[in-house]
């Protein structure tokens, strides 16, 4: 019998240095993209998915990151004496009830290989999602993840969710070179980290989407050192493919890299487009302030 995947992985110990300031004493994956913090989009996207337990891997600054899954009794208080029901309501229900959310502290940030084998004592012997919550995912109506756990669900292996990207950014991300190619799954035949677009097998990458057998972690172990350092998740994942088949998935939707400043501003802006209640103030101001004007005919309209 295959497996059902409840569990969800978030390492979230990084320093987010590339949003200093903002990021000294508050997590990146609490940046807001409009009114909601990355986190919680990228929680609500494994609850979608399936996953009733969701495991937060975290460093010494991410208090932050508890306290907003947890529950907020002045808050709740304060709201429901204001009569504020519909945002009491919005704080009272981030997640289901169903869902349990862990907190395991990484004590020093060795890598994402090192993030996920933490997780061990409480993953077991299921198959289970990493989700970075930087990688913002839009896709409808099936999300990214809902995508990837039919996949696993037909053929029982790790999932990895892909994207191409340019040739000359593949020394930003675990780069995989595949086989067999069947609409958007194929297996993989390579992966390696972050190589030099000239050493690049294809630019094709993962891009914050596994999920990934509990055979992983015993070749975490095994793992040495790689790249930048750090015990890297890709180079468990090139042993893997010596004992199981790997496949891709090039998803339905659209990612913003939410790790950079452009991204992160992308996202906050078509995000808000979207928004029910700011789609069309903001729109009326975009146009009015931000676009350049439309160029004149020769009769002037």
């Amino acid at each position: 019998m295959i497996k059902k995947i409840t569990k969800a992985v978030f390492p979230v110990a990084g320093m987010g240095t590339r949003f200093l300031p903002a990021t000294k004493s508050n997590p990146k994956e609490m940046l807001p993209i409009v009114d909601k913090p990355l986190i919680q989009y990228a929680a609500e996207e494994a609850v979608a998915a399936g996953c009733t337990e969701l495991i937060f891997v975290i460093g010494r600054n991410k208090r932050a990151i508890p306290d907003h899954f947890d529950k907020a009794y002045e808050l709740e208080v304060e709201l429901q004496q204001r009569g504020k029901t519909k945002l009491l309501e919005q704080v009272q229900n981030i997640l289901p009830a169903n869902v349990t959310c862990v907190y395991l502290r990484q004590a020093e940030a060795l890598g994402l290989g090192h993030a996920v084998w933490c997780t061990k004592p409480l993953i077991g012997d299921e198959p289970f999602i990493v989700i970075l919550a930087d990688d913002l995912i839009d896709a409808e109506p099936k999300n990214c993840l809902q995508q990837m756990v039919e996949l696993y669900n037909k053929h029982a292996c790790s999932v990895l969710g892909v994207e191409e990207i340019p040739h000359e950014d593949t020394d930003k991300y675990g780069i995989v070179s595949v086989k067999d190619v069947q609409g958007r799954q194929a297996k993989i035949e390579t992966i390696v980290e972050k190589p030099h677009p000239s050493k690049a097998p294809s630019n094709l990458a993962v891009v914050g989407r596994y999920i990934l057998t509990p055979r992983i972690f015993e070749l975490i172990e095994t793992n040495t050192r790689g790249a930048g350092g750090e015990i890297q998740l890709t180079d468990a994942i090139e042993k893997l493919l010596a004992h199981e088949t790997v496949l891709t998935h090039r998803f339905a939707g659209k990612r913003y890299d939410c790790g950079s400043k452009l991204g992160y501003l992308q996202a906050t802006v078509e995000y808000a487009l979207k928004h029910p209640e700011l789609k069309e103030p903001f729109q009326h101001y975009l146009q009015a302030y931000c676009l350049p004007p439309l160029p004149q005919t020769k009769s002037g309209k």
